[in-house]
């Protein structure tokens, strides 16, 4: 499209058009024959005359909402971005966007882009930002690197903004926080340490607003709570514990500690939607839901909830299926969806999917896939229907669940 023209959809504000939306709910309606799919963007403001500024632009939030027959605006961009370590200091970057008119939802692959990262050693994680336009690398150089990411209707470029040096050994894990609390990363590594940094006020200036050090072993995870629990991380570690701190107004940090959550390890940490299944923003209880799932080379799936202010089991037995370490665990947004959903991947191969409909059920569990190698890492959608494995095959699939249950392969890349 054309820039400084109307774009071919009418932005509308719905004043509780029914009882599953939030009042303050935007509504995107397509005009299909106009508009398969959104190449470009624009910065969003409450206006119902859009069009596109001057000057560089972002990708826009289209994602498909799947109790409507509309499309919901969401924030940011529909992406999935994973990193595999494709040669030394390379990573392998995909962007994912939603394609076509209507229902079902296919899937668009843009052409994979390679990010030359200036590491010195294997890439281990990579974690965009909420507004899809930085990323951070952490890899065994010991290193953290943020680069500038832009991508446009034909091309896309990259470019290394800052280096941050504090671990003393490969650096697994980076997560960035919500916007709401500013430019704020977190890293963890085999040194025990995890480090908080924190945009400083010259350009690319990061310093180490924060270091936990109470680990001794290697801390395999990272992940920040959703905002509304507050600025909150969870990590997980060798040592077989997981640890939770809540930042405070007056800059120190709440802990809380989970001991001998897998007795053998912590491989990966994921929080639950801070909304219920079934609800809305804005919609349900008023209380968000304070809970995360974890792995462990125990084999094992664990789900954690907070009980008069400590972290108790959330149901026995563990959750059991898997035969070896389990690398990978991720708890699906549940948007509109009636039921929680956690993806789990393991060193033996397989994907397993585990549902509850409601809270106090039983968490019943579905082989998505043998992939007949190991497999590292799993994404989500924002709208938690396509889940997005990585495998020790270099091999990136999406994966979708059918209208009878069962999950289908929408879609391969290959690095």
């Amino acid at each position: 499209l054309p820039r400084d023209e109307p774009l071919p959809f009418r932005l509308q504000q719905k004043r509780q058009a029914s009882s599953a939306l939030s009042a303050s709910s935007l509504l995107l309606r397509v005009d299909p024959s106009t508009c398969e799919r959104v190449s470009r963007s624009f910065p969003f403001l409450p206006s119902t005359d859009l069009t596109y500024p001057s000057g560089e632009a972002s990708l826009p939030a289209v994602d498909v909402f799947p109790a409507l027959s509309s499309w919901f605006l969401r924030r940011r961009a529909f992406q999935l971005l994973l990193s595999i370590p494709v040669a030394k200091g390379i990573a392998a970057a995909w962007e994912y966007k939603q394609k076509g008119s209507g229902f079902p939802l296919r899937i668009g692959v843009m052409p994979s882009q390679s990010i030359e990262t200036g590491h010195q050693d294997a890439v281990h994680d990579v974690a965009m930002d909420y507004y899809g336009k930085r990323l951070a690398t952490a890899s065994s150089d010991g290193t953290i690197k943020i680069i500038g990411v832009s991508s446009g209707s034909s091309s896309s470029s990259s470019q290394p903004l800052a280096t941050l040096s504090g671990h003393q050994g490969p650096v697994w894990r980076v997560a960035w926080a919500h916007p709401k609390f500013g430019s704020v990363l977190a890293s963890c590594g085999y040194d025990g340490r995890v480090i908080i940094w924190r945009e400083g006020g010259r350009e690319n200036e990061w310093i180490q607003a924060h270091v936990f050090t109470d680990n001794t072993s290697s801390v395999n995870s990272v992940a920040w709570a959703p905002y509304e629990l507050g600025l909150c991380l969870a990590y997980g570690s060798s040592d077989g514990s997981i640890s939770v701190f809540t930042a405070r107004p007056d800059g120190g940090w709440d802990a809380a500690k989970i001991d001998g959550a897998h007795p053998v390890g912590v491989m990966s940490v994921s929080w639950a939607p801070p909304i219920a299944p079934g609800f809305l923003v804005g919609v349900g209880s008023d209380e968000p839901v304070r809970k995360l799932v974890s792995g462990g080379c125990d084999n094992t799936v664990k789900v954690w909830k907070v009980e008069n202010e400590s972290w108790r089991l959330d149901g026995l037995p563990a959750l059991q299926m898997h035969k070896d370490w389990v690398r990978d665990v991720a708890w699906a947004p549940n948007l509109g969806l009636q039921k929680s959903t956690i993806a789990s991947a393991s060193q033996d191969g397989t994907v397993i999917v585990w549902t509850a409909a409601k809270e106090g059920d039983r968490w019943e569990g579905k082989v998505l896939h043998d992939f007949k190698t190991a497999v590292w890492r799993l994404s989500w959608s924002t709208t938690g229907n396509i889940l997005a494995v990585a495998d020790g095959d270099n091999n990136v699939t999406l994966w979708k669940e059918a209208v009878d249950g069962e999950w289908q392969q929408v879609s391969t890349v290959e690095p």
